[in-house]
């Protein structure tokens, strides 16, 4: 297939000392997209990263004694620690203290200051420390910012600012006639009629009043605001502006962000009309997801349903969270998240439609077959309704990816196990067993095993390790995705490895799996 090129992003973090599930979620869902693609023969390349300046950062390196840059060093390491648990494979981790970024950010902003982008004047207004953000009287919610529901502080003070106003027409007919540019919908709608028809006012994009940021190179007394920092991630990262920008070339325009809902106004606003002003192409996409709530709120440490999610993955398998995460969450609304459904899905989907049915065909077969797999000579009258389903599976998968549709997708490879475990009580291989209907009962359990072959394939992206151990078990060297719309491509005459079971059932949550 001719190269293709798939540049897929998270938003870089807050670095954050109590990172949660919900912090999990965005970038689970990003690493199986990039893993997906890759799978399919696309140039891949997934960032994700740390988001390490502003005034919250310089105020909690005070509390704690140390530097600020200490502060986020000791707190990038435990965050590159989680992603590794949860076998995030990113192309790089990109921190915002990064002399490539930071050489950046500056000729961005210089850049845009030449051009008459940018000019100096007082800003005078009100801020939302803990967000970042900046708003006016009429956007506050009962005199709060309406983001987190915090006191905002009136601030005064020499600043640059950002002609956003300059671009606001153009952004409104872009967004009108890139229907796909804002998903979902709602987010979209929320865009265009709460923030930016009713006008946009110029963007405050430098501080005087603290020091731990980006110095504006011209005015060092100056830091470069944080979002405007932070979003220049997604093409400092790739080299633009530097001597090296063949990355750059390559995958940008980014073909999607994926952002948390409470963050789509900077992604569709600030982010977009700084491209137009550097006379860039836009993102394909900005994806607004929901949240993962507990009992219908946030998770926080100080309401006190906060774990660490390592401890989920020591305790349930990184496979499971991982599964929950992508298959439970509707993409685009919030999610709950749960112990109790955690076991429920791990029971339902992963130990008895997976598991069992690896384990339970993999017995037979050693049972029957000395572990020998063959085909057999003779059909059933059951085999081509599974064939079917086995083969339309790839197109369906595709075909949902495309529309980020992940928990259909990845449901739609679950109805592989769950019809070959029906197969199993259509063919009754037991009796054949015991009528010596050798020839159909080969026929069987290569069908199974060629089911399972294939399903273990289009699980990669989301199961990583599930599928490996499967293709193990089976001792199969044809993993070919392109070819998972074929069925009888498993070898024969290959002895299976040794197995156990991939899930055990949890009967009471303490117990071991």
């Amino acid at each position: 297939m001719e190269n293709k090129k798939y540049y897929v992003t998270t938003p870089i973090y807050y670095p954050s000392a109590n990172f949660h599930i919900g912090h999990c979620y965005t970038t689970v869902i990003a690493d199986s997209l990039a893993r997906f693609k890759k799978l399919q023969g696309y140039d891949t390349f997934f960032l994700t990263g740390s988001d390490e300046h502003g005034l919250k950062i310089q105020k909690k390196a005070e509390e704690a004694g140390v530097t600020p840059q200490e502060y986020v060093d000791k707190i990038i390491s435990d965050a590159k620690d989680l992603w590794k648990s949860l076998d995030i494979e990113y192309d790089r981790f990109i921190r915002t203290t990064d002399p490539d970024h930071v050489e950046t950010v500056q000729k961005i902003f210089k850049k845009l200051y030449d051009q008459g982008d940018i000019y100096k004047g007082e800003y005078k207004g009100l801020y939302c420390t803990p967000c970042e953000s900046f708003w006016t009287e009429t956007q506050l919610v009962d005199g709060k910012c309406p983001d987190c529901g915090r006191e905002v502080n009136e601030v005064s003070e020499e600043a640059y600012f950002f002609k956003l106003s300059k671009y606001q027409d153009r952004l409104v007919d872009y967004i009108e006639n890139h229907p796909e540019f804002i998903q979902p919908v709602s987010r979209k709608n929320e865009m265009l009629n709460n923030f930016i028809k009713p006008g946009l006012e110029d963007l405050c994009v430098s501080r005087t009043s603290f020091t731990w940021g980006i110095p504006v190179t011209f005015d060092e007394k100056h830091v470069v605001y944080v979002w405007m920092d932070a979003l220049s991630n997604y093409i400092s990262a790739l080299g633009y502006l530097s001597d090296d920008d063949s990355k750059f070339k390559k995958y940008w325009p980014a073909d999607l962000h994926i952002v948390g809902k409470e963050i789509v106004r900077f992604h569709t606003i600030i982010w977009p009309i700084m491209l137009m002003a550097l006379d860039l192409p836009l993102p394909h996409q900005v994806f607004g997801h929901g949240w993962l709530v507990i009992n219908g709120g946030k998770i926080s440490k100080s309401l006190g349903n906060y774990r660490d999610p390592r401890e989920y993955v020591k305790e349930y398998g990184v496979d499971a969270i991982r599964y929950y995460l992508l298959r439970e969450v509707p993409f685009g609304n919030d999610g709950q998240f749960s112990e109790e459904l955690l076991i429920s899905r791990y029971n339902t989907d992963l130990a008895n439609t997976v598991g069992n049915l690896v384990n339970r065909t993999l017995s037979m077969l050693t049972k029957y077959f000395d572990g020998v797999i063959s085909k057999g000579s003779e059909t059933t009258e059951f085999d081509e309704d599974l064939i079917n389903t086995v083969t339309s599976t790839k197109f369906k998968v595709e075909d949902y990816m495309e529309k980020l549709q992940i928990p259909e997708s990845l449901d739609s490879i679950f109805e592989i196990f769950r019809r070959a475990n029906k197969y199993i009580d259509e063919t009754t291989p037991w009796i054949l067993a015991k009528e010596d209907k050798n020839e159909k009962l080969k026929t069987v359990l290569y069908n199974l095993l060629e089911s399972i072959r294939i399903g273990a394939i289009l699980l990669k992206p989301y199961l990583p390790n599930t599928s490996e151990e499967i293709i193990r078990q089976i001792n199969t060297k044809e993993i070919d995705y392109s070819k998972t719309d074929e069925f009888g491509l498993l070898e024969e005459n290959i002895h299976i490895n040794d197995f156990k079971p991939i899930f055990m059932r949890i009967d009471n949550k303490n117990e071991s799996k």
